[in-house]
This record gives C-alpha cells, structure tokens and sequence, in this order.
C-alpha cells in the first residue's frame, strides 16, 4: 500500500495529522502544497498529487521563485490526499514533531514523469510556472524553475 511508511511514522491518537482514511482521488485537476515545517530543522515540505497521494520533498531552502536558482529536494514517504491542507502542530514525540503551516497552494499540470524526472507547471498564488525535479541519488533530486520562453 502506497500510505504503508506514512502511517508506521505516526501514532495518530496523539497527532492531529490526516491517517488517510479520507484520502479519494482527484479526477479533474491535480494539487500541490508548499508547507513550511518547523521541525528540528526549518524546511519546507512541497508535495504533488499523483498516482492518488502527495509525492513528497523536503526542500530545505525552500521551492525557489526564479528560474537561476537550484535547490535539493529530499523525496520523503507518500502522504495521503488529505495532508493537502493540514497546518497545526505535530506534537513532541512524533515523527516530524513542531509546526506546519501552508505557504501556498493549487493546482498544477503534470507534463512527464518517471522515476528520474518530473516536470510540471504549478499555478498557485506565489509559486507559478514550469519546474522541473530531476533524480540524483537514492532519495536526493534537484528542482529548479524553467527559464519562461
């Protein structure tokens, strides 16, 4: 099951965070989040809905604005649907315990994907355009904004 390593991290009678138990898959667009997760180390968690979860990065410096800039992207485990708009506190004890909150979010147009590159087109309400996430070891990938045409 794709949410298998998500729940073994959590213990969700002490977490508000989603089990997945309301998770249904989007049929007419897909969605993203960016959510700035201050952990024991501040990042930010950006994640995809595709195949029906959200692919998930921690992006440590954050999802850049322009297109000069390139940043690592650690894929972590699946999260389901409905993580798509938690915020709250992930209490101490818990896998990835301290705050969450959203920086932005909607939806995006998947262009290609495969297990070495994703590219696709975000149109939220700071973090638009074209971008690309590119596989460079075991869990590392580089993502970058595409210069615009």
């Amino acid at each position: 099951m794709k949410l298998d390593e998500y729940k073994s991290k959590r213990d969700f009678s002490k977490t508000r965070e989603p089990d997945g138990s309301g998770t249904k898959e989007s049929p007419q667009q897909f969605q993203f989040v960016i959510q700035k997760h201050d952990a024991s180390h501040l990042h930010y968690d950006f994640r995809l809905e595709i195949d029906g979860v959200l692919k998930s990065w921690a992006v440590p410096k954050g999802v850049p604005l322009e297109s000069n800039i390139k940043r690592l992207a650690v894929q972590t485990e699946d999260h389901p649907l409905d993580y798509i708009n938690f915020e709250g506190e992930i209490p101490k004890g818990q896998y990835g315990a301290g705050t969450v909150h959203i920086v932005d979010s909607g939806n995006f147009t998947l262009h290609s994907h495969d297990l070495k590159k994703i590219e696709f087109e975000l149109a939220g309400s700071t973090y638009f355009g074209k971008y690309v996430l590119i596989h460079t070891s075991e869990n590392n990938w580089l993502m970058f904004r595409k210069k615009e045409a």
